[in-house]
């Protein structure tokens, strides 16, 4: 099967000189106080008066603010990337008046990512040398892999990590080599103890990145509560934890991709289940756990993989009672606590693996889908996860394709 076209960002380090580096630097706040000017403005118009100001009329702000003594250095710096944050908060605001997105946040010099994006008329890109606007020389960056043949990146993101990494981000139009066409399907629980466990019966162990490093962690972080504020030390503390954090995003990220490219590449068909991360993690008890699991990352990159490559993602309502339907006979069984993690159907008397039992489950109501339509309904479930009544519930549906977040 064919694939067509697709937007994609290719992150490479690199290492800029000094004069880079301050270049960036100064662009990175420049391009915060341009959001935070812009987002003050628009703040006070909707709160004050439910006005809604446009992109239009923040851009030729952004020009007084450069004529003024006390923001002419805007000026001094490439005035795409500050153009590009202003979209960045037209979008933003757009997100919000949708109700897809809570209102927009200002920009904290030491929270937010520091970046800068560049488009076209501000970069130029031949050869694999990268020359940014203000700068004379090509960044020194390491192409861990190539760009697609022909590539002409339409944007150019810049950026620093708190660890103090330096990334550029090229976005690309690609299309991405077909995988071999396959006729397998398969249902995917997600879990704490294995990271997956498919409907084959496979589990995939979890690894549990932060839990492994979470030593180095604990230390790195006391070394920082005992620095002084404001010392050079405590900056350097504050590095240090950076970079343990880093280290552990960095695998569990490698780990997700390896494991999701596989599970696109070998099936045609993937249903998974539409998990409430956000109200999971209101379980003090397991919040650390699951922000470990990376459930909603491992979902994120399930769905544009199969976007990518053809594959169809289809999520199964999170009320399915998956747990506790019988696979064998379809009886539905009473609660099960989380310690239960075998169970014996009263029904038939067939015993189950609970999280193979419910990947099986998933399975045939994505399937279901697949035969019947979007309309198909798995059987209803009559009490939550917790217990409680979930009437209005009644009649939970399937939903195929891949789902909007």
């Amino acid at each position: 099967m064919g694939t067509s076209s697709v937007k994609r960002a290719f992150k490479y380090r690199f290492y800029p000189t000094d004069a880079q580096a301050a270049e960036l630097m100064r662009t990175f706040g420049c391009v915060r106080k341009v959001y935070n000017l812009a987002l003050a403005v628009r703040s006070e118009a909707w709160s004050v008066a439910g006005e809604r100001v446009g992109y239009g009329q923040t851009s030729a702000m952004l020009t007084a603010w450069k004529k003024t003594e006390e923001l002419a250095y805007l000026a001094e710096v490439s005035s795409v990337p500050l153009q590009q944050a202003l979209r960045h908060l037209q979008n933003a605001f757009v997100g919000f008046w949708g109700r897809r997105s809570r209102f927009p946040r200002f920009k904290s010099k030491r929270k937010s990512r520091a970046a800068a994006e560049y488009t076209r008329s501000a970069f130029r890109y031949a050869d694999g040398r990268l020359v940014l606007a203000k700068m004379a020389e090509p960044l020194d960056i390491v192409w861990s892999r190539p760009l697609p043949a022909g590539a002409a990146p339409s944007t150019v993101t810049a950026s620093r990590d708190s660890a103090g990494r330096w990334f550029v981000s090229l976005l690309c139009e690609d299309a991405p080599a077909p995988m071999p066409a396959t006729t397998t399907t398969v249902g995917i629980d997600a879990g704490l103890t294995a990271l997956i466990t498919l409907s084959t019966g496979e589990k995939v162990t979890n690894p549990k990145h932060e839990a492994r490093d979470r030593k180095r962690l604990t230390r790195a972080q006391r070394a920082l509560a005992r620095k002084q504020k404001g010392s050079k030390n405590r900056a350097k503390a504050r590095v240090h934890v950076a970079r343990v954090h880093a280290r552990i995003a960095d695998r569990r990220r490698d780990h997700l991709h390896k494991l999701t490219t596989r599970l696109v590449r070998e099936n045609q068909t993937l249903v998974i289940e539409d998990l409430a991360v956000g109200n999971m993690l209101k379980n003090h008890k397991l919040a650390r756990a699951i922000n470990d699991a990376a459930w909603r990352e491992l979902r994120t990159m399930l769905e544009y993989k199969a976007a990518w490559y053809g594959r169809e993602l289809i999520t199964v309502d999170r009320w399915f009672p998956s747990t506790r339907l019988c696979s064998a006979c379809g009886a539905l069984a009473g609660p099960l606590s989380l310690a239960a993690r075998e169970w014996t159907c009263q029904n038939c008397g067939t015993g189950h693996d609970r999280e193979e039992n419910a990947a099986v489950n998933l399975l045939a109501a994505g399937l279901a889908v697949t035969a019947c339509g979007t309309d198909a309904r798995p059987q209803r479930e009559s009490f939550s996860r917790s217990g409680r009544s979930v009437s209005k519930q009644e009649t939970p549906s399937v939903r195929a394709g891949i789902p909007s977040t």
